[in-house]
């Protein structure tokens, strides 16, 4: 008889996606499904080969989860029944993908030809986004508070605040398969293998993640704190690339973004911190 497993991650969604998983877990009859923290498994290949091919295997977290899966199999065979069950705080590869947070959706399709980001000279692949500017800001911040508090972390009163008072603006020096450009006042500099990130973005309105033979660079540049501001929650609906003024789209194969200043970044929601540069290329898995 095949059998499902729930590789889940307990931090996930404020620790508590093994309660999730417990609950998903108990919709299968009796004996049909068992549960395994992801994080204590070392070798995920070794693991997907002690048992049998007909069996089902539903990744239970967040989008750091499933970053974590794609970068800890490279190069590893992965099962044909292959499922995410999406109970993250921000859910943006399933939101980009129409599938509900909560509901086992089958992933495997979307794991071929994920792009590489290379930061402080460690590659590795991303799956919806690499945010580089004050979205990497807010997740420095959001970190810094979840290390005092176990209350939910308000990224939009951050963005806000950044934006007031606290992030600067960089100058950012920009290549897109070969061609150079410079940016003064830089503001946000992500690139994109799907349409959202940072818990329902649509930083790039026109990203496909099943060709991505290109990937999406957005910068936002040029404008004052309050007209940033004013045009900043409109990037949750797509509209922010009607302000081209200030907002421009790149799309390319091979993408180098630096910073005049150490800046923090965030891959996939996962912080780095203090990096003056990304370098992201388009790649076969």
């Amino acid at each position: 008889m095949a059998t499902v497993h729930i590789l889940y991650n307990p931090k996930s969604n404020n620790n508590t996606a093994g309660t999730a998983a417990e609950k998903l877990c108990s919709t299968y009859p009796d004996g049909d499904a068992e549960m395994t923290d992801v994080t204590a498994v070392r070798d995920l290949a070794a693991y997907f080969a002690r048992y049998p091919a007909d069996d089902t295997f539903i990744l239970c977290g967040g989008d750091g989860t499933l970053n974590r899966f794609i970068n800890d199999t490279v190069g590893s065979a992965l099962p044909e029944k292959l499922l995410f069950c999406g109970v993250g705080t921000g859910n943006d590869f399933l939101r980009d993908i129409g599938a509900e947070p909560g509901k086992p959706t089958p992933i495997r399709e979307y794991l071929d030809h994920l792009p590489t980001v290379t930061v402080n000279g460690k590659d590795s692949l991303f799956i919806n986004g690499v945010g580089y500017g004050i979205d990497g800001y807010c997740c420095e911040v959001g970190d810094a508070q979840r290390v005092k508090s176990d209350k939910p972390i308000n990224y939009a009163a951050i963005a806000v605040k950044g934006l007031l008072f606290h992030f600067k603006p960089r100058n950012a020096s920009i290549v897109v398969d070969g061609v150079r450009s410079e940016y003064k006042k830089v503001w946000l500099a992500p690139t994109m293998n799907g349409r959202y990130y940072g818990g329902g973005m649509m930083a790039a309105p026109g990203q496909n993640r099943k060709k991505n033979d290109t990937v999406s660079l957005l910068i936002m540049f040029g404008a004052g704190k309050l007209k940033t501001l004013s045009v900043f929650p409109s990037i949750f609906k797509g509209e922010h690339v009607a302000h081209s003024e200030m907002v421009h789209i790149l799309k390319g194969h091979d993408i180098t973004v630096a910073f005049d200043r150490p800046t923090a970044l965030q891959i996939d929601g996962e912080t780095v911190l203090g990096v003056t540069e990304y370098h992201v290329r388009t790649a076969t898995r």
